[in-house]
């Protein structure tokens, strides 16, 4: 049994790797300020012993004995980092120092989670880890790309400088159940618009292409990484080499949910990137790792997932329009 941290441990990605660290037999310390996580991520974790949730920001110190590190926090959505740039930067940078810190006083492995944006609108497709990437240094993404380089910066001159064994990957596209249905994040805003029948909305010309993997995949990648010797450091790629246009996906949507949705086309986000794909070489060869969940296997389950949040929402909204018409009711009575 190992005693793990987990920052960012109640968002999308944390949330499942806490559930699978619990499930192998871990203490977990899930750290997490709650401005995209969630309490509700987490709650089937609650009442088990080897858990633990700390409200913390982790752009100030921690400290607690644990022997990994998982560090996660940082908003991940155009919409959410764009809303504090500089909170987002702070994040990524000071969170990385913080937790940098805090493996160094522990001699504890820490590993990063970068991301695909280190490497902007790519020049090199597919994306290798050998790639330096093109990124604009002063745009509205900024906040968040550069902010996840330079914490790799951090986290190599924390390894050369002071022996801190670390690990990066760099995530490419992930989706799955607990995303956040209005995070302006591809697949679930696809979704939710499809299963509301409402216009599907491509930014450009839908030509532009991702690649997608499914959340168990990555959190396998995760894992496997973080146990890979002392001497292997990444970063590495973890992403479905498996590339799809924005188009593809709206009409794979579309027909999945059978719904009655027209794609729409707005102009494109300035910066956003033309392509996203992963080369996995490095991961195949390393970690013996390899996406398993197809897209369209996937998408499946994302779409069963934002279904059941509707019919929650629904009951939900129906008991509360129920107790206040009870209420009004008997004031009336007493009037």
């Amino acid at each position: 049994m190992k005693r793990i941290l987990v920052s960012g441990g109640a968002g999308f990605i944390g949330s499942h790797l806490c559930t699978r660290l619990i499930n192998e037999g871990h203490d977990v310390i899930c750290l997490d300020n709650f401005f995209t996580g969630s309490k509700e991520n987490i709650i089937h974790l609650m009442d088990n012993h080897h858990f633990e949730v700390v409200r913390h920001d982790i752009t100030f110190p921690y400290s607690a004995e644990v022997d990994e590190i998982y560090n996660l926090a940082c908003p991940a959505s155009p919409i959410h980092y764009q809303y504090d740039a500089i909170q987002t930067i702070k994040t990524s940078v000071m969170g990385a120092i913080n937790m940098l810190g805090l493996a160094r006083r522990l001699n504890a492995k820490i590993l990063q989670a970068s991301t695909s944006e280190v490497y902007g609108d790519p020049e090199v497709h597919p994306q290798p880890e050998s790639y330096w990437g093109n990124v604009n240094p002063i745009g509205i993404r900024s906040c968040y790309d550069e902010g996840k380089r330079c914490s790799e910066t951090l986290f190599m001159d924390y390894h050369r400088q002071n022996n801190v064994r670390i690990k990066i990957v760099r995530i490419f596209n992930t989706y799955g159940p607990r995303m956040l249905p209005h995070d302006g994040r591809v697949v679930s805003n696809f979704v939710i618009q499809a299963l509301k029948n409402d216009d599907i909305t491509i930014y450009g010309t839908g030509e532009q292409t991702r690649s997608f993997q499914y959340i168990d995949d990555l959190v396998e990648g995760m894992i496997r990484m973080m146990n890979t010797d002392d001497d292997f450091t990444g970063p590495i790629n973890l992403g479905n080499p498996n590339e799809f246009s924005m188009l593809q996906l709206a009409e794979m949507i579309i027909r999945k949910t059978g719904s009655k949705s027209k794609i729409t086309f707005k102009p494109l986000p300035h910066d956003d990137p033309q392509q996203r794909k992963p080369d996995i070489s490095l991961a195949q060869e390393k970690l013996g790792w390899q996406p398993t969940i197809l897209l369209d296997e996937g998408l499946d389950r994302m779409i069963d997932y934002f279904r059941f949040l509707s019919v929650r929402l629904n009951r939900l909204r129906n008991k509360l329009l129920a107790n206040y018409l009870k209420s009004s009711g008997n004031e009336l009575a007493t009037v």
